[in-house]
């Protein structure tokens, strides 16, 4: 137990040595509901939905309706097409106008996951199509999330977890790096079905970045 505190200390330390690096950062807040319906032993549909605001308290930056359909290959393998809707609320400049921009954006992913010992850990790669007002973009993501227990258990019945991912965007234009997020939380397994996360994440550009809280829910059925 002790050994796995100090692990995800280390962890968020780490993480908060990134958040450094951002020249301008402000809080904001992602409500996040994540879902997947489990149609057979083969094919899932996935369907999420995020509430972005700039500050803790409001201010819509981001709303992003997603789902697409899933097809496990083995049972740690899954591939998945999907689409998905985002409206963002940007600033112009720095008045206090706004400008919303549409997005629809199709993507394929590939996820899998493993354990070391009662560690869980999930790759997922994901190729975007983004179709941005009258603009085109192709966009690369990699994503690798850990979930560690912090209660000692049996397998399969530690309700308490630490939640820690980096997630990389490369554009294929000349601009190549796009952004990148950190992330460490606290989630809670209610069931089988639902667990929650609270976290904290940096999400950082070349000269700016951003801080976000994170409430997020996962919901299987």
């Amino acid at each position: 137990m002790k050994f796995k505190i100090n692990t995800v200390l280390l962890t968020l330390a780490f993480c908060i040595s990134f958040f450094s690096l951002a020249q301008d950062s402000s809080l904001g807040n992602w409500l996040i509901y994540i879902g997947n319906k489990k149609v057979n032993d083969k094919w899932n549909i996935h369907h999420e939905v995020q509430y972005r605001n700039y500050n803790v308290i409001g201010d819509l930056e981001q709303l992003l309706l997603r789902t697409g359909l899933g097809y496990n290959i083995t049972e740690n393998n899954n591939l998945l097409l999907g689409y998905g809707y985002i409206l963002s609320e940007n600033y112009v400049g720095d008045t206090d106008d706004k400008v919303s921009v549409n997005e629809h954006r199709i993507f394929e992913q590939f996820t899998t996951k493993q354990k070391i010992g009662n560690v869980g850990i999930n790759h997922r790669y994901r190729f975007e199509q983004r179709f941005v007002e009258d603009d085109f973009k192709m966009r690369f993501r990699y994503f690798l999330g850990v979930n560690i227990p912090l209660q000692n258990k049996e397998e399969g019945k530690n309700p308490l977890y630490a939640s820690l991912y980096n997630e990389i965007f490369l554009n294929t234009e000349t601009s190549i790096f796009d952004r990148n997020r950190v992330y460490g939380g606290l989630g809670y397994k209610f069931s089988t079905s639902l667990r929650m996360e609270l976290g904290y994440m940096n999400q950082f550009f070349e000269t700016s970045g951003r801080d976000q809280i994170n409430l997020i829910a996962f919901v299987n059925f």
